[in-house]
């Protein structure tokens, strides 16, 4: 297999991102003026000369990020390396779905418009100021989850994001997650710290948003992916279109298994990793749960051309 390509998730958005590779490369553009066109607005504009704080916007980081991964994606197609260059994929939350786009099981204008959706959906199933997350550093997921449980009492709080051997993500109602960051103190948490998230994703209250991913999603065409893709909530390949469209509405509440998928790479044969697209953040994780692995970034003209050259 011996190498994977990855797709990040929100937190990743830079302003700029993506401008080189669609300056350099046609094909790069051409993915942006096509997800403009799905939206019905420059979303373009925004993440090239946009404010950060509009940008960040769940509705607007999701699709943003797709777009700027499958743009890294088209520049390394014209540089003759495909998604056949994979043994598999997989993406970090809204990075499954441009996974699933680079594999080819969905189309790019569908991948953006269920992405605007579900950034949207996910905004709207809690009222702002009601969920929160924190990020607990130096305590493992089977102790994160205990805390959790302690911390949630009558309200939600739950482990959402299991990251690396070091960092698991809790994601609830705010004052159950507040008590969860207390509690991760004194049982020794390296740090603990509130998320600077709009939504508490990947938890129950995500319910309403999973209910309208599980409408939009049935009204799409998903193919069999042109290469195995592992899945966020199974930690394992998935190539089955149905299987596909029922774990993306179960991913919307369920929690992101990235330290087992990368560990199921990695006992799979997998031994690279290629960040396609905005940010660093995958590859760091990469590296503390499965040291062997090496890791290269792609998501500017030069990464692009020396990944190129690297497989000759």
């Amino acid at each position: 297999m011996s190498r994977a390509f990855i797709f990040p998730g929100q937190g990743a958005q830079t302003i700029g991102m993506g401008q080189a590779l669609a300056e350099s490369y046609p094909a790069a553009r051409a993915v942006y003026e096509e997800v403009d066109e799905a939206l019905g607005e420059s979303l373009s504009a925004l993440i090239w000369g946009g404010e950060i704080e509009d940008l960040t916007l769940t509705q607007n980081a999701q699709p943003a990020l797709m777009a700027t991964s499958m743009a890294a994606m088209a520049a390394l197609e014209a540089e003759g390396v495909g998604t056949g260059a994979a043994g598999c994929v997989a993406g970090h939350s809204l990075g499954e779905y441009s996974a699933l786009c680079a594999a080819g099981a969905l189309a790019l204008a569908d991948t953006a418009r269920l992405l605007r959706l579900r950034g949207r959906a996910m905004q709207e199933a809690v009222p702002v100021g009601k969920g929160a997350m924190a990020a607990i550093l130096g305590l493992d997921l089977a102790a994160v989850r205990e805390l959790a449980e302690a911390a949630a009492g009558e309200e939600i709080c739950a482990a959402a994001n299991d990251n690396d051997p070091a960092q698991v993500v809790v994601s609830g109602h705010k004052g159950a997650v507040e008590r969860a960051v207390g509690l991760a103190k004194e049982r020794g948490a390296k740090r603990a710290m509130l998320l600077p998230v709009s939504a508490p994703f990947h938890c129950s209250l995500m319910a309403p948003a999973a209910a309208a991913m599980d409408e939009a999603l049935s009204a799409v065409t998903i193919r069999a992916p042109h290469v195995p893709v592992v899945a966020n909530v199974r930690a394992a390949p998935v190539s089955d279109p149905e299987e596909i469209r029922r774990l993306l509405v179960e991913q919307v509440t369920g929690a992101v298994r990235w330290r087992e998928s990368v560990a199921w790479m990695a006992a799979n044969g997998v031994t690279e990793t290629w960040e396609i697209g905005a940010g660093k953040a995958l590859s760091g994780m990469v590296r503390r749960i499965a040291r062997e692995l090496e890791t290269r970034n792609v998501g500017t003209p030069d990464e692009v051309r020396s990944a190129a050259e690297s497989i000759g």
